[in-house]
């Protein structure tokens, strides 16, 4: 059963900080540490059940839970097919994914090569830290500077192949562990002048076909490794998925609600308090 509790607070922790600018992988790798669940992965080692193999590809799989709450969240909206939309709304829809498609081409071209080599020299207390740190300084300058210009982006339509390769860049920078994905698309959007709400919407897009990607090729990987899941890990996967689902839904809703009448500086303070913490428990405590 305790394989199953962790599964529970890996799932809420993932599904509140999936889509929130404030880095799912700090606060993961956190409570990992404190629920002392194996994380370094030893090629050598013989593969055996909840090793670090597991629990890692188990960290990459549950972010999908949290990107299905998106996709039933907006389902209408990013249905092509959709027999209740007149043909310029299926234009609409399908120019949108072409964005997308768009934003996706930096994260392949960068993300693909790197991301291995990040996870293995990057993921560490100094950087996580310093990431955090330095995207919460930068919300709450790009949030004073927001408030001395005019933001003329403030639907998906006013997006141009330029801006969303461009927010995609943006999006390639979460390779570096503790960046936060949804914080990189978010804060790159606002520099490129799009409002709040259509920054947020379109890094909830882009992270579909990114996070699809990551999850089919750490499936790959796991499995390619001659790894096998008993019924029990199975299960855990299962429900750390529905978990992060659920709760992503919530957090997705929140967020988008919270941003009609407010901006991300607190995100930003938060960030920086966070920052300070994964310093503490990463020189002092060993938690990192």
């Amino acid at each position: 059963m305790i394989h199953i509790l962790q599964a529970v607070i890996i799932g809420i922790i993932e599904g509140i900080t999936e889509f929130l600018p404030i880095s799912s992988t700090g606060h993961i790798v956190l409570a990992e540490n404190l629920m002392k669940i194996p994380t370094t992965v030893d090629p050598n080692a013989k593969i055996v059940a909840f090793d670090a193999n597991f629990w890692t590809m188990f960290s990459y799989v549950i972010q999908l839970g949290a990107i299905f709450a998106v996709i039933f969240i907006y389902f209408n909206r990013l249905n092509p097919f959709s027999g209740k939309k007149d043909r310029q709304q299926k234009h609409d829809t399908w120019q949108l994914w072409f964005y997308v498609v768009v934003g996706v081409i930096p994260s392949v071209v960068v993300g693909l090569p790197l991301n291995d080599w990040m996870d293995e020299h990057l993921m560490n207390w100094q950087v996580v830290s310093a990431t955090l740190i330095i995207y919460g300084i930068l919300f709450i300058v790009i949030e004073n500077w927001n408030r001395t210009r005019q933001i003329r982006r403030t639907k998906l339509h006013n997006m141009t192949y330029g801006l969303a390769l461009s927010i995609g860049c943006f999006q390639a920078l979460s390779i570096v562990p503790g960046t936060s994905r949804s914080g990189a698309t978010i804060l790159g959007a606002l520099i490129l002048g799009m409002s709040r709400m259509a920054a947020t919407e379109f890094s909830f897009f882009l992270a579909i076909p990114t996070m699809f990607g990551v999850t089919i090729l750490k499936l790959g990987k796991f499995f390619l490794k001659g790894a096998t899941m008993s019924g029990l890990e199975l299960t855990t996967l299962l429900v750390g998925f529905v978990v992060s689902m659920i709760v992503a839904w919530f957090a997705v809703v929140f967020l988008m609600n919270y941003l009609k009448k407010h901006n991300f500086k607190v995100f930003g303070v938060y960030r920086i308090i966070l920052g300070f913490v994964v310093i503490i428990a990463g020189a002092f405590f060993k938690l990192f």
